[in-house]
């Protein structure tokens, strides 16, 4: 067996520079024998990129991280002599090692394993076999009864049983059936479903083609944004390699069953996340919602029984029908199935995919295995579910991650982008970025969601300005509960979430930007107050010349003051000071 070497090149560890660790590895390797050089996926320690994982003649993993081109030549070296030892420095660390190791990876199991181009790689670990196995060892609804016992509900945010949609689609009368995959990820620090397709798009594919099979669908659908391009070439080729292998089309595996799979690349519209809208954006229409029911297993795209899941729920699907419905729900706990993925991002010391089972506890994520906060700062809360979630305090880390728990916090599990903040980050600032979210996302199909969240933003806008008022608090929690009756799909009644769980845990940050016009994490520009102390400052003048707005008076050798009126609160002052004499307040 040969050395092989693989270079991560997922979108972030192509946004790390490992296309130049490439060419340069490809350079440094010329004319060596017995090593094979190439990519593969994200892995999912986003923390470490550029990734190079080096496999020796035993197939032993050395996982080098952090790489820069200049460490082509080592990388090399250790290649051709057979003499790894040079490789230590590069070498992950036992404590970032964990950071996969603490992991159940079943929707992830491939990625950053397999080269995502050749489909050879996904057969050798055991790919298209769940595919055969369903066409060739079980009926549709045998199928159906499998993801039924395996507890498998959908990834996307509702957590609805999957196997019920499907059964649902599969009952409808008709010919003509319809499966969609919902890859319209558009979550604010969420990139789940990118990673799956860009790392592993075979077993995407698969998943869609057992479902499809399930439901009696002849043609499939992947709706996917445009803003992922890496992820569409790759499941264009993979399309290409399936249907070329006999895997997509007439008469798969030599069966009487046929199906297509098409790609649809949507423009970013994050309401086409939901069903409806997707829908009537893969029509051609703009994305709006339609009135439920009918639901699109009785009445979805071109008005025919569809069947609507998400990546992640079809990334699971080949491992359930490989393995048994029952081994997937020996994951997770009672009521909540299996794993889940998240997307880790925000002040934590490792971010990055992190695929669990069901039931552990967000300080299980959060302090276990993505290390807690970076730069020694002091947890405040955890935003789960995107714009339509909630933030979760400190005093509820140990809440367990399962709809019904997180439902009560006021959160939502949501597709899984989970943003972790620190002391440093204002409550009131946080709702009104996911609110200004949602509202720049809103179709304006209804009333209380296109002019509901517009007045929510206004209020909040208005608070982190400074000119808050007695009643907004109250004003806020009444606007965001019509809201959230009113509006006619989930974009809308769960826009106001934000809001309501950061004036639930964090009241008091909003009194004190209403009352003392104080922002107590000291990041409304608007409300803070920059003064210079006399005891410290020795006049050297070093803020006065940086200052962009002469705001800064005085004389060398002596104190400095600062003229709040012209003070545009830029902070050059707190920058230029090397005597700590400046003060925010």
């Amino acid at each position: 067996m040969s050395i092989r070497i693989a270079v991560g090149e997922g979108s972030c560890g192509l946004a790390a520079g490992a296309a130049a660790v490439h060419t340069a590895l490809n350079r440094a390797l010329a004319g060596a024998e017995g090593v094979a050089l190439g990519i593969t996926g994200c892995v999912g320690a986003c923390f470490l990129e550029p990734i190079v994982d080096v496999y020796d003649a035993a197939g032993t993993l050395y996982r080098c991280v952090r790489v820069q081109p200049g460490d082509a030549e080592t990388i090399a070296a250790a290649a051709r002599t057979g003499d790894f030892a040079g490789l230590e420095k590069l070498l992950i660390s036992d404590e970032d090692r964990g950071f996969l190791q603490r992991q159940t990876r079943i929707a992830l199991r491939n990625c950053g394993v397999l080269n995502p181009e050749r489909l050879s790689d996904y057969e050798s670990a055991g790919g298209y076999q769940a595919l055969r196995r369903a066409l060739t060892e079980l009926t549709p609804e045998q199928v159906i009864e499998e993801i039924k016992i395996s507890g498998l509900a959908g990834r996307g945010g509702a957590g609805f049983p999957t196997w019920f949609k499907w059964n649902a689609a599969r009952q409808s009368p008709g010919t003509d059936k319809y499966l969609i995959c919902n890859a319209d990820e558009g979550d604010p620090g969420a990139f789940m479903d990118r990673a799956v397709i860009e790392s592993d798009p075979h077993n995407l594919i698969e998943g869609m083609l057992i479902g499809a099979y399930a439901i009696g669908a002849k043609e499939a659908v992947v709706y996917v944004r445009a803003e992922y391009p890496l992820a569409i070439v790759r499941l264009k080729e993979a399309i290409r390699q399936a249907r070329a292998a006999g895997y997509l089309g007439e008469r798969i595996c030599g069966t009487d069953f046929s199906c297509d799979i098409r790609i649809k690349a949507g423009a970013g519209a994050f309401v086409c996340g939901e069903e409806t809208a997707l829908i009537e954006s893969l029509e051609g229409n703009r994305g709006m919602p339609r009135l439920k029911p009918p639901f699109p297993a009785q009445e979805g795209y071109w008005h025919k029984p569809s069947n609507i899941n998400n990546v992640e729920t079809f990334a699971n699907v080949p491992w359930i029908i490989a393995h048994g419905g029952a081994a997937f729900a020996e994951y997770g706990i009672e009521g909540c199935r299996g794993t889940k993925v998240f997307a880790v991002t925000g002040k934590v010391r490792r971010g990055g995919l992190v695929e669990v089972p069901m039931g552990v506890t967000l300080r299980d994520v959060i302090f276990g295995i993505a290390g807690g906060i970076r730069g020694g700062k002091r947890f405040k809360a955890v935003q789960l579910g995107g714009p339509s979630g909630g933030c979760i305090p400190e005093a509820l880390l140990d809440t367990r991650i399962d709809y019904k728990s997180l439902s009560e916090t006021g959160a939502i599990m949501g597709s899984g982008g989970m943003v972790v903040m620190d002391e440093d980050t204002c409550m009131v600032g946080i709702a009104k970025f996911f609110l200004d979210f949602t509202t720049r996302e809103s179709c304006g199909k209804c009333v209380h969601c296109r002019i509901g969240t517009k007045r929510l933003g206004e209020i909040l806008n208005r608070i982190v300005s400074g000119e808050g008022r007695e009643g907004d608090v109250e004003l806020l929690e009444e606007l965001c509960q019509s809201v959230k009756d009113g509006a006619l799909c989930g974009l809308g009644q769960t826009a106001p979430n934000p809001v309501l769980s950061t004036i639930r845990y964090f009241r008091s940050e909003y009194e004190a930007h209403i009352r003392a016009h104080r922002c107590p994490a000291r990041e409304c520009r608007a409300l803070l107050r920059y003064t210079i102390d006399p005891a410290k400052c020795i006049g050297c003048s070093a803020c006065a010349r940086k200052c962009p707005t002469n705001a800064i008076h005085g004389e060398l050798r002596k104190p400095y003051t600062i003229d709040p009126a012209a003070c545009i609160r830029c902070g050059s002052c707190l920058g230029a000071c090397r005597f700590d004499a400046v003060h925010v307040e």
